[in-house]
Order: structure tokens, then sequence, then C-alpha cells
């Protein structure tokens, strides 16, 4: 059996007893693995449970800290400059967003500054969180060295982190609208995936050591190591340059290049600018006109028959409510790597994980 199936709150059951074990208190033991699992429900294996066995190692080489929380560091009415403090990202990347929204209400917006988080995970979880709060928000992101994977546009050799955008506001019927997006043509846990599911990269995504295009997810981990490509040739990249000045200049927590002090460590730097629309055109207002423009764009006349113009964050919200009716599926590897990683904590593996 290549693929197996298992219920949600399961295995967020389990992947949280797995933090428990490696010393999270409670709370962070269930943010970790209800972050974890929650990219699974909408679709987003790369950033789902494949991260487990990662966040062990990590923490067990002291290169993420358990139970830490954000550390404001100086602030106005409007901004805020947090530090993580190598913390895990799933509780940072929560408590940095309670303060911006809290900020934006106060004041109509928000710029807020995160520097030394641990992996923050799938950045669209944190628009999400501003977008049920009624607010509206984009961030920008990047690692101060540990994370090198892309080729800048022109290049042949990793330069850059996968530095993803996202952004989120309230959406119709009240869904919110969510981009997520990798600056990198597809994000470096999609190449895991495919490694473990024994399929090929899509083309244009990668290149090897030698700079020449390949669709082998071996060969982009080496040795010698190839490098992803930024999406869009020139647009990507000019994109994650700016996530660069944003997310790691502007927070303090550097950008990337591993002669950082921190690029050892994974650590995620962020960007997030909230903004509540009752201090420019108002609530009402605005939530009217993104349902006008929604009802707009959907009406275009689909360019394949049967097909359906979807808008940001409908793909995922479909995608969990199907996994939420017939479970996630974890493939034969990723489960393996699973029962290893949990192996020396002594804790019980459900018994399709088993198999």
């Amino acid at each position: 059996m290549t693929e197996y199936r298992i219920d949600a709150v399961g295995l967020s059951e389990f992947v949280a007893s797995a933090f428990r074990a490696t010393g999270s208190e409670d709370d962070e033991a269930h943010a970790i693995a209800d972050h974890l699992v929650e990219a699974n429900l909408v679709g987003h294996d790369s950033h789902g449970v494949i991260r487990v066995s990662k966040y062990i190692d990590w923490h067990a080489q002291d290169m993420v800290v358990a139970n830490q929380h954000v550390e404001i560091v100086r602030e106005t009415a409007c901004t805020a400059v947090v530090d993580g403090r190598y913390g895990y990202g799933q509780v940072i990347g929560r408590e940095a967003m309670d303060i911006a929204v809290r900020k934006a209400r106060a004041g109509g917006v928000c710029a807020l500054a995160l520097r030394n988080a641990g992996h923050l995970g799938r950045i669209g979880a944190w628009a999400e969180q501003v977008a049920n709060a009624g607010l509206a928000s984009v961030h920008f992101v990047n690692t101060s060295g540990f994370g090198i994977l892309v080729a800048p546009f022109g290049g042949s050799d990793r330069r850059l982190s996968a530095n993803p955008i996202a952004a989120g506001a309230p959406g119709p019927n009240g869904s919110p609208l969510i981009l997520d997006i990798s600056t990198s043509a597809i994000a470096e846990g999609k190449i895991q995936v495919a490694r473990n599911l024994g399929n090929p990269l899509p083309e244009g995504a990668v290149i090897d050591a030698q700079g020449r295009p390949t669709r082998d997810p071996a060969t982009f981990y080496g040795p010698p190591a190839g490098a992803l490509l930024p999406m869009g040739a020139h647009k990507g990249y000019g994109l994650s340059i700016f996530c660069e000045i944003l997310a790691g200049a502007l927070t303090g927590g550097q950008t990337t290049n591993p002669d950082n002090a921190t690029a050892q460590r994974l650590v995620n730097n962020m960007l997030s600018v909230v903004f509540d629309a009752a201090s420019f055109c108002g609530t009402e207002s605005f939530n009217e006109e993104i349902l006008r423009m929604a009802r707009f764009v959907k009406a275009s006349p689909p360019a394949v028959s049967g097909g359906e113009v979807l808008l940001p964050g409908e793909h995922e919200r479909r995608t969990r409510a199907e996994r939420e009716r017939t479970g996630i599926p974890l493939d034969i590897e990723t489960r393996r790597q699973l029962r290893a990683s949990v192996k020396p904590l002594g804790i019980a593996i459900p018994a399709g994980l088993a198999a």
C-alpha cells in the first residue's frame, strides 16, 4: 500500500505527542501539530507533516528552541519590531499576528517586523489569521542564510531563499481570499514531496550544479547540489530581492548570507503590514467592493469546457473539505520518515502509519 489516508484529528494528536516528547509544553505542541496538519488539509503537503522529522532534528541540534514567546524590541502606535528568540514559528507567528491585529485595529494600520523566528511554516496561515479577524494584510519572508536554495536570474548557483509572499483579505461569504506563493518556481518542500513519491519535477523549476535544466528531485540535493529557479524569471527574482530588503534588512534579521551569525540555524524573518479598512474606505464599503470584484472575475467564461475561475484560496478550501471527509493522504516514504523520527521518543504510532 503506497498511500494511506489518516484522519486529521488523529494525525494532529500523534504529531502533538511527538513535540511534547521533545520538550514542548502542551499548548505549543498542539500549535505546531495543528499548523502542520492544516497545511496537509488544504493541500500544501510540502509544509505539512513531512516537516516533522526536520523539526525534531533541528530541536535536537538546538537550532530551534522550545517554549519561546515573542519579545517586543521596540514599538510605536502603528509599528512593532518583535524577536522570535528562535522559537517554533507556529507559536511565534501567531503571537506576532495578534500584536499586528491589535495595533491595526487601534491605529488603522500596523507594520510589524518579526525577526529570528523558527520556521514559520505555511505563510498563508498568517494571512488567514488576519483575514479571519476582518483585516487585510501582506507578508514578506526570508531566511538569514540557512535556506539558500535559489539561483538569481542569470546565475547558476544558490544565492537566495525561497522567499515567500502572502496576502489576505476578508472574502465573499466569510471565506478569506488568500495568496500564498514562493518567489521560487516551486517551494523546496514540493521537491521533497516529489522525491518521496518518485515523481519528476515540473519543467523550468530546477537546474543542476552545472546550471542545466533537470526534472530529477535527487539532482537538486546532490551532491553536487543544484538550485531552484525564480518563478517568472526576472519577475520572481525581483520580488525575491525585495523579500530580502523588507523581511531581512528592514526587520534587522539580516538578508540571506552564509556568513551571517544565524546562518547555521533556520531563521525566518517576516515583515507584515496589516490594514483595517475602517480607517480607509470603511469596512462595509471594503467588503462590498471585494464581493463586487469577485463576482465580476468569476463570471469570466471558462477557457476550458467544464472549467471554472477560482479566487485565491478557493482551491485550498475545496481540498480541505475533501480531505476532512476522506482523510489526509500520506505516501509510504513520508510514513517511513515519521516512524523513524519518533521512534527514539517512545510514543505510540497510529496503526496506519506503522505500515
